[in-house]
């Protein structure tokens, strides 16, 4: 699947929101198949962002295009945000379906029905278009792990949290305590 990222740029990932007490789920634990999960399903639902890790055999993986499928309808019907990682890879790789991506996207539509195609297509090329990390403009892959992370947490910050909407304010109060805790 997409062991190019697994095993060394996620884990530091995980690792760098944890740092920043990010809760984030981890799918690596769940059984693999066609479909998703209802519990994967259902994390993807309730999430206030989506990280999306774009890699050379991301597309080589029915289960990675329809988290994606997933991660991309609570876009469209609930205005998740999405950041998109491009990890060794040109978004245009993404976009277009092109280069090993692209092949690798090819092997994975055969025996698929055209409306999956169409709507992974349609995915790909609409979230690779969102504001996102291009693994090869940044000289340190730490570094860009922690702008990412960053850039969660701020997201996270403007994202109301629907465990408490009746607490006007607390945003401001969480942030100062984000900010003691990293002294």
């Amino acid at each position: 699947m997409w062991e190019d990222v697994r095993g060394t740029f996620l884990n530091h990932f995980f690792k760098e929101l944890e740092r920043k007490s990010i809760i984030a789920f981890k799918d690596n634990e769940s059984e693999r198949s066609q479909n998703l999960s209802p519990e994967l399903t259902h994390a993807i639902r309730e999430s206030r962002i989506a990280v999306v890790v774009f890699s050379k055999n991301y597309s080589s993986s029915t289960w990675c295009l329809n988290e994606l499928l997933q991660v991309y309808e609570c876009y469209q019907s609930m205005d998740l945000p999405v950041i998109p990682i491009f990890y060794g890879l040109d978004p245009s790789h993404v976009r277009k379906q092109t280069g090993e991506f692209g092949k690798n996207f090819e092997k994975t539509c055969r025996n698929k029905t055209e409306a999956c195609v169409y709507q992974w297509r349609r995915a790909l090329c609409d979230v690779s278009n969102f504001l996102g990390y291009h693994s090869p403009n940044w000289a340190n892959e730490a570094t860009m792990i922690e702008q990412v992370a960053n850039d969660v947490l701020f997201k996270l910050n403007l994202t109301p949290s629907s465990d408490f909407p009746e607490f006007v304010g607390i945003e401001d109060h969480i942030a100062a305590m984000n900010s003691v805790d990293k002294r």
